[in-house]
Formats: C-alpha cells, structure tokens, sequence
C-alpha cells in the first residue's frame, strides 16, 4: 500500500510535469490526502482583483491631494498613481485611465476635457471636479441629495461633475424650496458667502500662508462668477441669483447665505414652514443636516461661537453639510444658512461619495467620522 506522503509526492509529480492548458491549473483531490492548503498567494491575489482600482488625474493639486487622503486608508480600493516625470506624458495618463474602474479628474477645465477624451472604453467611471461639465446635460450631477431620483442616477452613471463649493451650499437650500412651491422660480435672490482660502488653490494658499495678505477680501464684481449657471440650473431658479463671494483667513470651511424677504415667498409663508419643508428633503441624510430653528434654537443647541457667530470653519475635514433656517415672522425676514467644509462636501468629500455611488459600494465609506 502507498503511504499519504508518497501519494502526495506521486500527484506533485504528475501535476509539474503537465502543462496547463490556457493558463488553467487544474485542482484534483485525492481521498488519500486529507487535505491540500491552496497557497496564500492565491487568496492575497483574489483580493487584489477585487479591488477597485482609482486614478487620481491631477493629484498633486488641493483637491487631489485630499481626495487621496479620503482614499488612503480604504482596503477596497487600489490607488494606481502616474510617476511624477511622467505626470505629462499623454501616452501614459491615457493607459490608466483606462486601467481605472474610476477616474477623478482634479484638473482645469481644457484639461479635464482633453482627459475626458481620452476613455476608449465603457466601463471607467469619470468624475470631474472642474467646471468642465457640470451644466452639461450628457453628465449627471454629482450631488445626490438633489432630488429622490438623483442618487440613483449617479449610481448609474459613468459621467458626474462634481458640483462647485459655493452651489452646494445655495443649492442645498433652494431646491427643496423651490420644489415645495415655497421659492417662485423666478424669485430674485440674494447669496452673500465666504470660505477658506484653500478654495483659491496653491496660489491663494501661498498668499495666506505668507505674512502679507487681505484678512478678508470679497470678489466676483463681474457679476459673471462661473458658478452662476449652475445654481440657476439645479435649483430650478429662473434667473441667476446676485452672487457676492468673499475669501477670509482660514483655510478650510464654508457659510453660504441667503437673505430673503417674505414677499418673495409663497403667500402666507412661516420660518417654521421654510425649516419643515427643509427637514422633510432630507430626512434620513448621512451627511446634509437641519439644524435647530431660528436663532434661539441654534443658541441652545450650542452652534454659535460665543453665543452669536456661526463659525465658517467648524466642519472642516467632513463631508458634512448644515442648514440654519434664522428668520422674523414679525418682521417678514429671514436669512438661511449652509456650512460646509469648501474641500469637503464642497470638493473631494463629495468626489468619494460620488465615487462610492458609482461603484457600487457604501455610500458613506472613508467619510463618516
């Protein structure tokens, strides 16, 4: 009678001296052998194919660079980065392109373009941070807490822009309005914001870091700020709002606000009914939260600094989002407010959830606290 171990060394013979055919390795168990333990090798490659693999085209900017950090830790991705001497190479940044089961576009608009371009396949996810493509009717935009239907469309899409900073706080609080029939769409209104000097990118960064800079400053009196057609477009508004931005001396974070006259509003309107239609869009939101009504609320709840100032920076590094709803029924006014990290939900928080969506996985994945 053969022994186990000359079993084992007869089957290792026969298996070395046959080869596979079309790369297909065979595995055959013998009752004799109680046991063959595959290599672990195998499982440590089957878990490298199920990674989903990420290019990040511009990384070495802002956004890029905190999109990696979102991503750094995550054992379902695998981040394939071009060599910095090859960062202008067309030849290679198109190979992994379409190497990528998704790609994050942190470029300037012509360049997301010609990057856009370059997808030979049908199966690359491209989300484009820039203002390239985000009133573009061929892309989905990236922000899924628009409407009901939103979420799934970016799950099914293979195109998504990114929204801006600045529109995801205006946004955020006008849709739900004007879909509740409390905002007229062609309402006038009024968006006074500031952020972080991050959102200026390393030239503004290099100034603020720098001794000698503005410790505020506001800007965009063209009237024209290319944010303008795109919170027109996803809040419904008819006209494009009168958009006052301004930069302060911090880097990350983000108040948007909206000052609004009642008569502008549905007849019969209340900050109560404003702060309810509010809370019932985004009931159940991971990451867009109402807040306390009015000031009083906010006071008790602890939100003001001081007792009085909303902080622009208290979410930085989140990809939270918080909506205030202040207001004077007797006086017929109110102001409502967004906060926001500008390189968070503003930026690369929402690239992630973007990203998660699209592939199929945890929406709120690398981004919960």
């Amino acid at each position: 009678m053969i022994g186990k171990s000359s079993a084992l060394s007869s089957l290792i013979a026969i298996v070395a001296s046959t080869a596979p055919i079309d790369g297909v390795v065979a595995f055959v168990q013998v009752s004799s052998v109680s046991s063959v333990s595959p290599p672990s090798s195998r499982s440590s490659a089957l878990e490298a194919a199920a990674k989903k693999k990420i290019f990040i085209d511009g990384e070495a900017g802002t956004t890029g660079l905190q999109v990696r950090d979102r991503l750094a830790d995550r054992d379902d991705l695998e981040i394939i980065s071009i060599a910095d001497e090859l960062r202008k190479d067309v030849g290679e940044r198109k190979r992994l392109i379409n190497e990528a089961d998704c790609v994050i576009l942190c470029l300037p608009d012509d360049a997301s373009r010609e990057a856009a371009s370059m997808v030979e396949n049908d199966r690359t996810v491209v989300i484009d941070a820039s203002t390239a493509y985000r009133v573009d009717d061929d892309w989905t935009y990236g922000f899924p807490e628009l409407c009901e239907a939103q979420r799934e469309a970016v799950r099914s899409s293979k195109r998504i822009s990114n929204p801006g900073c600045y529109p995801t706080g205006f946004i955020a609080l006008t849709r739900p309005l004007v879909d509740a029939g409390i905002v007229p769409p062609d309402a006038p209104l009024t968006v006074n914001a500031i952020s972080g000097y991050s959102g200026g990118g390393k030239g503004l960064i290099g100034i603020y870091e720098s001794d000698d800079h503005e410790p505020w400053g506001a800007y965009g009196f063209s009237m024209n700020h290319k944010h303008l057609p795109e919170m027109a477009k996803y809040t419904g508004l008819r006209k494009q709002p009168i958009f006052q931005p301004a930069v302060g001396s911090f880097a990350q974070g983000m108040v948007v606000s909206i000052p609004i006259h009642y008569s502008l509003l549905r007849e019969g309107t209340t900050g109560k009914d404003v702060h309810d239609a509010l809370s019932k869009h985004y009931e159940g939101s991971a990451f867009v939260k109402v807040m306390p009504l009015g000031e009083s609320g906010a006071k008790e709840a602890g939100l003001l600094e001081r007792g009085a100032f909303l902080r622009p920076d208290t979410l930085a590094n989140t990809n939270n989002l918080e909506l205030f709803v202040f207001y004077s029924d007797a006086d017929e006014r109110m102001v409502l407010c967004a906060r926001l990290d500008n390189l968070g939900k503003g930026a690369s928080g929402a690239a992630v959830q973007n990203l998660n969506l699209s592939l199929g996985l945890e929406e709120t994945a690398g981004l919960m606290p």
